[in-house]
């Protein structure tokens, strides 16, 4: 027994030691502009981010879990296989076909508050990306709107980066001809606005781990 427990022990500090070390697992959770429409699959936003933050030397591994045309409520359906086991952090990107539909705004909240809710549940991290109304939706749909992710963040302590396409939304040059969805250049630009909230992501992954 005693010769067991040492093996023990001995095993318990490398074990660690290789959860530590492995490179954090993220999904990026998102819509078409997570998937990457139009764009070749190294060109699309988690393949992007990713070379960004190893560039950088932070390992890391993104999976590209965007669906185009897919609401917030269409990511809460599919979450649990979206999101598999071993996933330490989700990047969420959602609700742009929300407003594009112009969904009740109170449909998109509970559907990113129940996403938040049961990845909370499973101790992985979240970084929510915002999203903006357009203005003919009216004021009043935009206040609502809008506010749904500061507030989100604010109630459950997460990291927030405001609006998804800052710097990004109708300029001709980073879009695609629909005017909707980044060119390879949109997508970078949207990359190197999101990476400091990228590392901190990365950060809160670590500072749980020990590490």
């Amino acid at each position: 027994m005693l010769i067991v427990a040492a093996l023990v022990l001995a095993a318990t500090p490398r074990a660690f030691a290789a959860a530590a070390d492995r490179p954090v697992r993220i999904v990026a959770l998102g819509d078409s502009l997570t998937a990457g429409l139009g764009l070749a699959a190294n060109e699309a936003f988690p393949a992007k981010l990713e070379q960004a933050l190893r560039a950088k030397g932070i390992a890391v591994e993104i999976s590209n879990a965007g669906v185009s045309g897919d609401t917030a409520t269409g990511g809460l359906a599919r979450l649990d296989w979206s999101v598999p086991e071993g996933a330490d952090a989700v990047i969420v990107e959602l609700g742009a076909n929300d407003m594009l539909r112009g969904i009740d705004p109170k449909v998109t909240r509970q559907a990113l508050a129940e996403i938040v809710r049961r990845l909370s549940e499973r101790r992985i991290a979240v970084l929510l990306a915002g999203m903006r109304a357009a203005p003919n939706l009216g004021l009043d749909y935009g206040r609502q709107f809008d506010a749904i992710y500061p507030d989100l963040a604010a109630r459950n302590h997460l990291l927030l980066y405001p609006f998804f396409l800052d710097g990004i939304a109708a300029e001709p040059k980073l879009n695609q001809g629909d005017g909707l969805h980044p060119t390879a250049a949109g997508v970078d630009a949207i990359v190197k606005g999101i990476l400091p909230k990228a590392e901190e992501l990365v950060a809160r992954v670590r500072a749980a781990r020990g590490n």
